[in-house]
């Protein structure tokens, strides 16, 4: 490598399968562990700048602080970015600055969404530490790595907030997107894949972006307020076609892509072109995205055609009222007619829906139950509202008197599950977790669903794989009251 230099990219201990890299970080009731996407990322663009990069899932491979700190120690790297989200952020800090002590001659800097939203915040937590990546985290490296190479400050860097009082400088986004190796070869290079799981997904998969960005405005979603913004940057077709190929004849045990996303939907002609293609390769994969529900059904069919496995689609609200207020920008009979549409079409439809949103009543949660009730979906979850630093939500629930905790480990239960920290004028959290709790029995105990489940589990091999893995768990919260 040139120079030697070297990067680490850390996903800290905390709890056993603890999930942070997804947008609501826990330990989830469905098994679900995300990979370290934008971690992985990173690491494809430090082999892209020509140094040598080592991708650390503690929590994948349960590792404790220790056996953590020991391998970064070996590996003596030049820099190490930390992740850092907002439930985990005074252990993640604390790592970071531990590890700082362990390594005096590597440059630790923290990352994730917790830190871009409070920098400042975050160093002042751990002033051990040598600052602050904001934003996606490609282009503050690769100004680092090149500092480093030249022997030149880190003084006014792109991206990179420094814990001497030089202000926070946010970095252009990243819009290149095709120029770098692609992710799967960092999983398949240092991760174990088999340990995530997205109960959506054919398993074992493999995460991949097919471009960043959200061109809509929904107030509560951290990654567009926090990381990537609302431009939709999309990487070319030939390149997601060739990296599904690469993940097809280079890791033969996997079964599934999941597009993460925020809406791989958003540009329909380009998902028709991307179906087209991937159908003609005639791959044994089958895929998953996260959708809006608003796609055509031209669009669902060409999808389901391309071996689509689900779709993991927001539906939030059944108040359109509400629905207006979180920025959804669609109505309710859009999304009916898209449910009616995948069904059509044969396209598994997982949906999620939240409780809390601002105006949110006892009237209007039950609306919410009785649409998702009459919608023809396959799964669906129910939380309360998630809110976290840097998002317009999280300053509502703040500046109205709805946050009900003060320290971030209250966002998680000990056991590490998601616990309702904002109330409305009309619910307490309490009572929202128990409607949530209540309307994921109504869902997945009629007996319509029930027989429904039952004739998969028999007929579909693949099916009978992933609802025992998933159930193993999600059965053990169903009864919560």
């Amino acid at each position: 490598m040139e120079n030697n230099i070297k990067v680490a990219l850390v996903n800290p201990p905390f709890l056993p399968m603890y999930s942070r890299g997804q947008r609501s970080p826990a330990v989830t009731r469905s098994g679900t562990l995300y990979y370290p996407m934008w971690l992985a990322y990173a690491a494809a663009h430090v082999r892209k700048c020509g140094a040598e990069p080592l991708l650390l899932d503690a929590v994948a491979t349960d590792m404790n602080f220790k056996d953590a700190v020991t391998r970064l120690n070996e590996f003596k790297p030049d820099i190490a970015l930390v992740e850092v989200a907002t439930p985990s952020s005074k252990n993640d800090l604390n790592f970071a600055a531990k590890l700082k002590q362990i390594c005096p001659r590597t440059l630790v800097f923290a990352c994730g969404t917790h830190v871009s939203a409070l920098p400042r915040e975050s160093l002042k937590s751990a002033p051990q530490i040598d600052g602050a990546v904001i934003g996606e985290y490609e282009i503050p490296l690769e100004e680092m790595i090149s500092a480093l190479k030249a022997k030149r400050s880190l003084q006014n860097l792109e991206g990179v907030c420094l814990k001497n009082g030089v202000p926070e400088l946010r970095s252009r986004f990243l819009e290149s997107l095709d120029e770098r190796p692609y992710v799967a070869e960092i999983y398949n290079s240092f991760l174990p894949i088999e340990k995530y799981f997205n109960p959506n997904a054919h398993h074992p998969m493999v995460t991949i972006l097919t471009g960043r960005g959200c061109p809509y405005s929904c107030r509560y979603c951290v990654f567009p307020q926090t990381m990537t913004g609302h431009k939709y940057r999309k990487r070319s077709i030939d390149s997601v076609i060739a990296e599904i190929e690469w993940v097809a004849h280079n890791m033969p045990h996997v079964k599934g892509i999941f597009m993460e996303d925020d809406t791989f939907t958003a540009d329909k002609q380009r998902v028709r072109e991307f179906c087209g293609r991937l159908e003609s390769l005639r791959l044994r994969l089958s895929w998953t995205a996260n959708a809006r529900a608003d796609v055509d059904y031209e669009t669902l069919i060409a999808m389901k055609k391309s071996n689509l496995r689900a779709l993991c689609v927001g539906f939030e609200s059944g108040n359109q009222k509400i629905l207006d207020e979180m920025g959804k920008g669609i109505t309710l009979s859009v999304m009916e007619k898209f449910a009616e549409d995948a069904v059509k079409a044969g396209v598994k439809v997982h949906g999620c829906f939240m409780v809390g949103l601002p105006g949110e009543t006892r009237l209007s949660v039950q609306e919410t139950l009785q649409f998702a009730l009459r919608l023809p979906l396959d799964t669906a979850q129910f939380y309360p509202l998630m809110v976290y630093p840097g998002t317009y939500s999280f300053a509502w629930a703040k500046s109205h008197g709805m946050l009900t905790a003060d320290d971030f480990r209250d966002w998680l239960s000990p056991e590490g599950l998601h616990q309702c920290v904002i109330r409305t004028e009309d619910l307490s959290s309490r009572q929202l977790v128990k409607f949530c709790n209540y309307a994921r029995r109504r869902f997945y105990l009629r007996k319509s669903y029930l027989l429904r489940q039952a004739g998969k589990f028999i007929t579909d091999a693949d099916e009978r794989t992933r609802l025992i893995k998933s159930a193993k768990i999600f059965l053990a919260h169903l009864f919560l009251d």
